[in-house]
């Protein structure tokens, strides 16, 4: 957290020394919600972005990854049990739901309420970036938690103990919004301010950001699938497909500025390793490979193996059942694969939010359902091809294409009698280490990738459902979180899942 704060504040002064404005007040944004600060949008902008981009890259993927049997446990280390055990309390990863509110979704409401004291310059494409980012991030609170703050979210001093939004009326609200926004930036004022290069994700470009807007409008739709609203999922679909703006073409990451320096590094990469040294942390030790996605990998000839996962120090790819029983033999960090070089890559590394390969796992399945016209085909192998290109993988296209032509269910798509199946089967692939937590939501939406194991000390008979709301949250705002118990962590649904 500390590392953090500085690279945040050096973000920041970096910012000041560029355009000569004090910021000493809003070194302060980051600190409390409610404590009103001054600042303009150019410098509160790539600090929400960066604070978007590293919820996601770490918090939420490492969540996603063991979650869903990814990675796992050694003997040499005690961290992480409560995987292993589903110990889904209020006190379990509620940074999710505190960062978001406190961190992103502060600054960017900022940004939406700001006017230039001189009445000169406006700021549309700002709040218009601004619409597009909450989207991202209140789909995912809705889909982590269900209820949530949101019409009276982040009004700082004036509503200090928001109301909680129903789940159904959020999605429906931020559908409308990404449509409105696209058109919005369609229609920019003649003194619009372009932020540029403090854009840290599309350095201002429109076009991108319609792009983005309509894809991450298609994956609230998809998400909509299993609720009985076929006819409204396709007027939406079809009209993104008016709009004539089209959906992502390349991979939505954010870079400020990550380099080898403290404080500076790539938040996953950070994660992993020391900067200057590259040696590993602690976090770096005692995450491994789980023993199923290995086997499943090799069982498909998967290349990707070799780039999601390290080669063990003792040799070959190895990995470990979920449990905190592990003998020492054969357990250890030693014997047991790790993160691999297709995902930590370099301490500058661009940070994920988006890959392509999603976005066009999106398209084929909407195609393949019959929300829109297209090849399903096409965009499958193409969604692969992207994930190899991604991941590193040598001749990329030429792997993917032997890889995806094996007459095996799931990975050919001739093969596969379920269409959708293999299309969520190798998305959780393809998604593997980066945007984890979609695994997740996506596997309570279809129930795809099947034959997943469930930890055996986890005495349960299905994954968790959800997060529980924090305790900061509910002491805080104890009037309006909805009543909860642990056990609704797996009795409770999100409104949308299967």
């Amino acid at each position: 957290m500390i590392k953090y704060k500085q690279f945040i504040k050096t973000l920041i002064l970096g910012a000041c020394s560029l355009f000569f404005v004090g910021c000493s007040d809003f070194l302060d944004v980051n600190e409390n919600p409610n404590d009103p600060a001054k600042s303009v949008p150019k410098l509160t902008l790539p600090v929400a972005q960066e604070q978007l981009a590293s919820i996601n890259g770490t918090q939420m993927t490492y969540l996603g990854q063991y979650i869903m049997y990814n990675w796992s446990f050694v003997s040499n280390f005690s961290a992480n049990q409560d995987f292993a055990r589903y110990s889904i309390t209020s006190s379990f990863y509620g940074s999710i739901f505190n960062n978001s509110y406190i961190g992103t979704l502060k600054n960017l409401a900022y940004i939406d309420n700001y006017k230039d004291p001189q009445g000169l310059v406006d700021y549309s494409r700002y709040r218009a970036i601004s619409t597009i980012m909450k989207a991202f991030q209140y789909q995912y609170l809705v889909d982590l938690y269900g209820d949530v703050p949101y019409s009276e979210a982040n009004k700082r001093a004036q509503n200090q103990t928001p109301k909680y939004d129903k789940a159904e009326d959020i999605y429906k609200d931020l559908i409308g919004k990404l449509t409105e926004v696209v058109a919005t930036l369609d229609n920019l004022p003649t003194n619009d301010e372009n932020p540029k290069d403090q854009d840290i994700i599309f350095k201002g470009n429109v076009k991108k950001w319609q792009q983005f807007a309509n894809t991450i409008k298609l994956r609230f739709l998809l998400r909509l699938s299993n609720t009985g609203q076929d006819a409204y999922i396709k007027e939406e679909i079809a009209k993104i497909i008016a709009n004539g703006k089209g959906f992502i073409d390349s991979n939505v990451v954010a870079n400020p500025g990550y380099s080898d320096n403290s404080g500076k590094l790539n938040p996953f990469y950070g994660y992993f390793k020391e900067y200057s040294t590259k040696k590993s942390t602690d976090r770096d030790k005692y995450t491994v490979a789980s023993d199923y996605i290995i086997s499943y990998l090799k069982n498909t000839n998967d290349p990707r193996l070799k780039r999601l996962y390290a080669e063990a120090k003792k040799g070959g790819y190895q990995g470990s059942e979920q449990s905190t029983v592990l003998t020492g033999e054969g357990f250890t960090t030693d014997d047991l694969s790790g993160v691999g070089p297709g995902l930590i890559k370099d301490p500058s590394q661009d940070q994920p939010i988006m890959l392509l390969t999603e976005a066009l796992f999106l398209q084929a399945e909407a195609v393949q359902r019959g929300y829109m016209v297209g090849d399903a085909k096409a965009l499958y192998h193409k969604a692969i091809e992207e994930s190899f290109e991604f991941l590193g993988v040598e001749n990329y296209q030429t792997a993917a294409s032997t890889y995806y032509n094996q007459d095996i269910p799931n990975v050919s798509f001739d093969t596969s009698s379920n269409k959708i199946q293999a299309i969520i089967t190798q998305k959780s692939i393809a998604l593997n280490g980066t945007s984890s937590i979609e695994i997740w939501l996506e596997y309570n939406r279809t129930g795809f990738p099947v034959g997943l194991p469930i930890p055996a000390e986890a005495n349960r008979s299905h994954r968790p459902y959800r997060l529980l709301y924090p305790s900061s949250e509910i002491a805080r705002n104890s009037n309006n979180v909805p009543k909860q118990t642990t056990e609704d962590a797996f009795t409770k649904k999100i409104f949308w899942q299967k």
